[in-house]
């Protein structure tokens, strides 16, 4: 018999809890437990940042962090980024350049995006290529998404969001 814990967590503005085991991973949680898909299985092991969420605030990968550590936490899905006013004009801009092909790395990417935008809200080449670094791409070649979220910043500035 596994051990099995109860734990609470705050997902998308939404209060949840969930009983999951020690081994249990906050991606297998999300999809499987919760049913939330957008977050994808790539690799399982951290390379590929297909997986990738916002855990109070900072981008992790979710298939390398047990969902027991969730418990009390803040977590951001790429279901989570719809209403936001940055995840619009990225989604947008992503649009605009032909940044999404296959779409399998989108999620990650727009989440690692929007937490740079979060920091920096007017981002360059090359602070948009750093943010994306830990995510794997097979389609775009990467310069369509550092387009569009250098594009998404420069309206957001423009605009004055924060």
């Amino acid at each position: 018999m596994s051990l099995r814990v109860e734990i609470g967590f705050t997902l998308n503005g939404v209060r949840q809890s969930a009983t999951v085991g020690p081994d249990t991973s906050a991606l297998a949680l999300l999809r499987d437990g919760i049913g939330l898909t957008g977050t994808k299985y790539g690799c399982g092991e951290g390379e590929c940042g297909a997986c990738s969420i916002l855990v109070d605030g900072q981008s992790v990968n979710a298939c390398l962090m047990f969902a027991v550590d969730l418990d009390g936490r803040s977590v951001i899905t790429i279901e989570g980024l719809g209403a936001d006013r940055r995840a619009q004009l990225l989604r947008e801009a992503f649009v605009r350049h032909g940044a999404v092909q296959c779409g399998f790395c989108t999620p990650g990417m727009m989440v690692q995006a929007t937490q740079l935008l979060a920091r920096q809200p007017r981002p360059d080449a090359a602070a948009a290529k750093s943010a994306i670094e830990g995510n794997l791409c097979r389609c775009t070649g990467y310069q369509k998404i550092v387009e569009a979220i250098v594009e998404a910043g420069e309206v957001l500035a423009k605009e004055g969001v924060r």
